[in-house]
């Protein structure tokens, strides 16, 4: 037989069936069967690991959070304090919105040892100049925010857990990618190297 032989054509890509790769069939390749064990490894890795990842990162978290929490409660106190001029309104006043809404102004306090002061703190809308409020002050005598309460950890909490387990999917997704395109990359040198062997069987004679 003389001729060149044509380019292999590798058959069509399976349709996308959910666990075609476990069921018996006389096309299924032994790199199919391996691409289901890989990819069921690499999900209960994924799980344990993103599992894992959220109680360690959680546990750290809590006890950090807990302990600048302890000690804010420690070190700051409410003061009284005058604003200097009025707060915003609030475009609805009386709402819920309204109730939740806090505008940063002005304020004049005195320090633990006596000394005025004035700086900006959160206070309630639609107050006047001259209104007195409560403010929370740290050992410097400085405006600060309030301590962190537990509801305030938790959240952080849950914020920095699932921020450190957000990279453990998609590590496993470019695994996973790179073991498919290792496979499929083998499957078709199978095939040329199948092709080459079988073609000229199939080439006519001239």
């Amino acid at each position: 037989m003389t001729g060149d032989i044509p380019f292999a054509q590798p058959p069509p890509p399976p349709r996308r069936t959910v666990g075609w790769r476990w069921r018996r069939n006389p096309l299924r390749r032994p790199t199919d069967r391996l691409q289901a064990w890989i990819g069921l490894g690499l999900l209960v890795a994924t799980l344990s690991a993103t599992a894992a990842t959220v109680l360690l990162a959680g546990r750290a978290a809590h006890q950090q959070l807990r302990h600048t929490a302890e000690a804010q409660a420690r070190s700051r106190h409410l003061t009284p304090a005058v604003l200097v001029h009025d707060a915003p309104a609030h475009p609805e006043p009386g709402s819920d919105e309204a109730k939740e809404t806090r505008y940063t102004v002005t304020v004049r306090y005195a320090a633990s040892g006596g000394e005025q002061r004035t700086g900006r703190a959160e206070v309630s809308p639609g107050l006047p100049a001259g209104a007195r409020v409560r403010i929370w002050v740290d050992e410097d005598g400085s405006v600060a925010g309030p301590p962190m309460t537990r509801a305030h950890i938790h959240r952080r909490v849950l914020a920095r857990a699932l921020l450190a387990a957000a990279p453990v999917p998609l590590v496993a997704a470019a695994v996973h990618a790179l073991v498919d395109h290792g496979v499929q990359r083998r499957n078709l040198a199978a095939w040329e190297k199948e092709w080459t062997e079988t073609a000229p069987r199939w080439t006519p004679s001239p």
